[in-house]
């Protein structure tokens, strides 16, 4: 993942998400869980505190549970070139 990750909420995640084809499957306490149809990937994202920008780390799990790439980053507009 580059350095050129910007700083990303929950909100901003779930957006990117639902761009890509991920779809709400259900949602357990304070974490939603999506899910995209066409390759059956599963992100399960932890709704606490929504406007606030997502760790590092657990950002990063995120983007590789998605299965994106810096391309793909750069395409749903959550990294600049």
């Amino acid at each position: 993942m580059s350095p050129k990750l910007r700083n990303i909420s929950a909100i901003d995640l779930v957006k990117a998400l639902k761009r890509d084809g991920f779809i709400l499957k259900r949602q357990h306490g304070s974490h939603r869980i999506y899910l995209n149809p066409s390759n059956n990937r599963q992100v399960i994202v932890p709704y606490h505190h929504v406007g606030e920008s997502l760790r590092i780390g657990t950002l990063t799990k995120l983007i590789n549970d998605a299965g994106w790439t810096d391309d793909d980053l750069i395409r749903l507009g959550l990294m600049k070139k």
